[in-house]
């Protein structure tokens, strides 16, 4: 199993992901902004589906943003979904009150 790196450019943007060679198999893609990670999307490739990778990819962010003191805008679905789901797991981090500003 390739592990999961970080990647950011110089704007704070980028992504979680595995990459086997030049294919990227598994991204999670994020942005850095006053102290909060956003999370835009989550893709896991077919050739890595069943194997928990969306949630490993979901840890390591988790890890990255309590580590970091950051708070989480949960946008992408999935992720939306878990800290929904698992609530008392990330609420230390889960930025409730945060409004798009239009």
């Amino acid at each position: 199993m390739s592990t999961i790196q970080l990647k950011l450019n110089d704007q704070k943007r980028g992504a979680f992901f595995i990459e086997e060679g030049d294919e990227r198999l598994a991204e999670m893609v994020i942005a850095i902004s006053d102290q909060r990670l956003i999370v835009y999307h989550t893709e896991v490739s077919e050739k890595l589906r069943g194997q928990g990778i969306a949630g490993k990819l979901l840890d390591q962010m988790v890890v990255y943003a309590r580590s970091n003191g950051l708070k989480v805008v949960p946008l992408c679905p999935y992720v939306h979904a878990q800290f929904k789901r698992h609530a008392e797991l990330y609420k230390d981090i889960w930025d409730q009150n945060w409004k798009q500003s239009v």
